[in-house]
């Protein structure tokens, strides 16, 4: 029973990381402390993840100018999935 608590947990984490990763990536220049460290931390899990799926995902155009990394929606629903099975 703990290890499914702790397992649930850890894929809503990563949930709440990668949303993050996905608005501060911008601005990662501009982090400043402990914003800075848990950035990276999130940065160096899902890049080489991100950037595998990106071979095979283009992004998507939702308007003029408008792309939607697929990669990142791709790896949400996985983690979702895996919510939803644990």
């Amino acid at each position: 029973m703990i290890i499914v608590f702790l397992v649930r947990l850890i894929i809503e984490l990563l949930i709440i990381g990668l949303f993050l990763y996905s608005k501060l990536a911008p601005y990662k220049d501009r982090l400043a402390g402990q914003f800075k460290g848990i950035f990276e931390f999130f940065s160096n899990l899902f890049e080489p993840i991100l950037r595998f799926l990106k071979k095979y995902l283009k992004p998507y155009q939702v308007g003029q100018g408008l792309l939607v990394d697929m990669s990142q929606v791709l790896l949400l629903v996985l983690l979702l999935i895996l919510l939803k099975l644990v």
